[in-house]
């Protein structure tokens, strides 16, 4: 890489399990990633739906991987049960989840080439003509409709397997808060607008000063706007996914500190 990061400290919210290759890419561009996980994955509290439903899948004709950890957590279940059925169309919303299925050896894969959300899996040629085709989303607790109420107005028949549940870590924010005070914490990074809140929470009433004065770069709009709601003005949109979140923060310390 050509244009670097300069030695920022560069906050990393993401899951602990996740933020390996986000933090690898951010030391690659010369920059420092700081650890401070503002979500928790943990497994479904009751997992016997979910292997009904896993020694129904042959009764399916797509299944739709919401997330990498529903990727993870679906798939060592499945794997533990059963083989995919060879007649079992794949699909997934993001790069991140189109990847983690390849390490389950899973390559033929629908999935958005771009912009990485529901809307853009749901304009796919794939996903047009689906009128009495049986679907199951792996996703976690909570997730958004819109993926499901789209397809079933468009004839679809789907069914929601909730795979893991996401919590907030019960953490301390000290040492985050004194790093930041060292001006060690010149970026964040937001990959989800429960992590943002999360985030938000725990700083408590000083951390939001800081977090209000340092740029917030976030990988899709409904972040952005999170952010906007909370009375965070710093935030910046990034294209998708580590790459995108990388070539963000390198343009804009150019662009500032360059």
């Amino acid at each position: 890489m050509s244009k670097q990061l300069y030695g920022q400290g560069i906050l990393v919210t993401r899951p602990a399990h996740q933020a390996t290759e986000l933090a690898a890419l951010i030391t690659a561009a010369n920059g420092k990633p700081v650890l401070f996980p503002v979500l928790e994955i943990l497994d479904a509290e009751d997992l016997e739906p979910l292997y009904a439903l896993i020694d129904t899948l042959d009764e399916f004709d797509m299944a739709i991987f919401i997330s990498p950890n529903a990727v993870n957590k679906a798939m060592n279940l499945i794997k533990s049960r059963r083989a995919l059925p060879a007649s079992l169309q794949i699909a997934a919303i993001g790069r991140g989840s189109s990847r983690e299925l390849k390490h389950f050896g899973i390559d033929r894969i629908i999935a958005p080439k771009e912009r990485f959300d529901s809307e853009n899996l749901l304009a796919l040629p794939e996903l047009q003509n689906v009128a009495g085709r049986r679907i199951v989303v792996f996703r976690g607790d909570g997730g958004r409709e819109i993926l499901g109420d789209k397809l079933t107005e468009r004839g679809a028949k789907i069914v929601y397997a909730e795979c893991y549940r996401r919590s907030r870590p019960d953490v301390n924010a000290g040492n985050l808060l004194r790093r930041w005070s060292r001006n060690e914490i010149n970026a964040v990074t937001i990959t989800s607008s429960e992590g943002l809140r999360n985030l938000y929470d725990i700083l408590g009433k000083l951390g939001r000063q800081w977090l209000k004065s340092t740029p917030i770069f976030v990988p899709h709009e409904r972040i952005l706007l999170v952010a906007q709601e909370l009375g965070l003005s710093h935030g910046i949109l990034t294209s998708s996914g580590d790459e995108g979140l990388i070539a963000g923060m390198i343009e804009w310390f150019e662009r500032h500190h360059g």
